[in-house]
């Protein structure tokens, strides 16, 4: 039905999304709405970016009428360089009678793309699998789907990144419990590392918390040491111990710390962590122990000793959610986010000057 729908849809859509893709400035911050619940299905939750090696930009999400819903299937949607407005989203994954989830699309050095996905097996998320596909032809066609992680409640939401060895780092995280609204405290987070000489993949040690930690976002600061930022464990509801759990390795990504609270409050929600060409680094949490607003992105241009240059990006009662953080070639960050109950895609672009030189007010 969706892909009849999609068929039906494509043409007027296009229009559509030229109207939709509305872009507004806050001085020196560009907003875009990339789409909302429009088409195809309400949903549209998480969504990632890359920068192809053509200048394309290129959104990756899964869609259809619910988180939890029966069916959802991955979508993609390509801004050509030069252009200013986002093609019709078309499907790029979807495995029969299951459903498939949190997207994370990515360009390797080598031109290869990667779309890496979760499909869910049961009612819940700690009964999924990790799945991928390749595109040789710049995300135009992609490959057979395949398995990436076997294990149960094996998922991926963040992006890879090139280690000084060549080698890819995977963020990816095991979830466990069979409960909607609460992540089991035993959640690990992980890294699948991948050698572009071999073609195989090997896994990381775990990074243990005592209320359980997911979604890592990971950085390499110099060839042995990395830190990963990670998503709390634990409930949904209220209270006064949600905060951002942080890890580092000493050996290149192979092993990993216990993970302890930051100072950062997270409403058990996702982060993302950039490392930028200046070697600066750019955090994207939200400022709350209980809600996924404001959005801030905050700086550190010591290492990630401190980062006292902050800004919030999305703020007001909608919920502002999932960020997605890459540096393109010309020097811009691009992030993306949903709101408006998962049903928006949102995409601001700037300059990491709009971070250091910005005097925050608010808190």
């Amino acid at each position: 039905m969706i892909r009849v729908l999609q068929q039906s849809l494509h043409g007027c859509l296009t229009l559509c999304l030229v109207a939709a893709a509305t872009a507004a400035t806050a001085d020196d911050i560009v907003f875009e709405r990339v789409i909302g619940p429009e088409f195809p299905g309400k949903y549209k939750h998480p969504a990632s970016i890359t920068e192809l090696d053509n200048g394309d930009l290129y959104i990756a999400y899964y869609g259809g009428d619910g988180e939890y819903a029966e069916v959802t299937a991955v979508y993609g949607m390509r801004k050509e360089k030069g252009r200013n407005v986002w093609s019709a989203p078309r499907i790029i994954a979807d495995t029969p009678f299951r459903s498939d989830g949190n997207a994370v699309v990515w360009q390797a050095p080598d031109g290869l793309v990667w779309l890496f996905y979760v499909c869910r097996f049961g009612d819940t998320w700690s009964t999924s699998r990790i799945k991928a596909k390749v595109s040789r032809d710049g995300a135009q066609t992609w490959s057979d789907s395949f398995l990436l992680a076997l294990e149960e409640g094996m998922m991926v939401q963040g992006q890879p990144i090139v280690l000084s060895s060549g080698d890819y780092l995977l963020p990816v995280y095991h979830e466990t419990g069979h409960d909607t609204e609460e992540v089991g405290a035993d959640s690990t987070s992980l890294f699948l590392r991948f050698d572009p000489k071999t073609k195989q993949w090997s896994a990381s040690g775990r990074i243990q918390s005592k209320r359980g930690n997911i979604q890592p976002a990971v950085v390499q600061l110099d060839d042995k040491n990395l830190v990963a930022y990670c998503r709390r464990g634990g409930g949904y509801g209220p209270g006064t111990e949600g905060f951002i759990v942080r890890s580092e390795s000493h050996d290149g990504g192979q092993t990993w710390s216990e993970g302890r609270d930051t100072k950062f409050p997270n409403p058990n929600a996702a982060i993302d962590l950039l490392k930028l060409a200046s070697g600066n680094l750019l955090l994207v949490y939200n400022d709350s122990g209980t809600q996924r607003t404001p959005l801030t992105v905050a700086m550190s241009t010591d290492g990630d000793k401190s980062y006292p240059h902050r800004r919030d990006i999305a703020t007001g009662d909608h919920d502002y959610a999932y960020p997605y953080a890459i540096q393109t070639r010309d020097g811009k960050v691009h992030l993306v986010y949903t709101s408006d109950g998962r049903s928006v895609i949102n995409h601001a672009v700037f300059d990491e000057s709009a971070i250091l030189e910005h005097a925050r007010s608010s808190k």
